[in-house]
């Protein structure tokens, strides 16, 4: 089974983390090596898997999105997550969501830790569990 991980690294000390939580939940179903792909931010995460989706059998979208003083946030977000499920039932292959939008980085810290919430690990076995569907 081969995928691939396209990771947001606007803000890398949390991508590293959510990262870390996805190839640890791969690694336990027999995952070794999933491809990793940067990304800038995270509106460019479904350009990027639309143009490898032929090559993997499943994606899981990584990033974080901290809400500021303007409306980019809510447009950025609702962006991606609109991008990611029209490819996703397009070519009817999982993209496990580990794309986290926060308030602050201290909820993005909280959020991405493989020891708290793990949300990349989460994004990992989303794609895991509709792929034995």
């Amino acid at each position: 089974m081969k995928i691939c991980i396209v990771v947001a690294n606007y803000y890398p000390k949390i991508s590293k983390e959510l990262i870390n939580g996805a190839k640890s939940a791969l690694s336990i179903n027999g995952i070794k090596k999933p491809k990793i792909i940067l990304a800038p931010g995270v509106f460019e995460i479904p350009v990027i898997i639309s143009k490898n989706i032929n090559e993997y059998d499943a994606f899981v979208a990584l990033g974080c999105v901290i809400k500021g003083q303007t409306p980019h946030f809510d447009l950025i977000t609702k962006a991606a997550m609109h991008g990611l499920i029209d490819i996703s039932i397009k070519y009817k292959k999982p993209i496990g969501n580990g794309i986290i939008t926060c308030l602050n980085k201290k909820q993005a810290f909280k959020r991405s830790n493989t020891k708290k919430k793990d949300k990349g690990g989460e994004a990992a076995r989303a794609i895991l569990s509709v792929l034995r569907i």
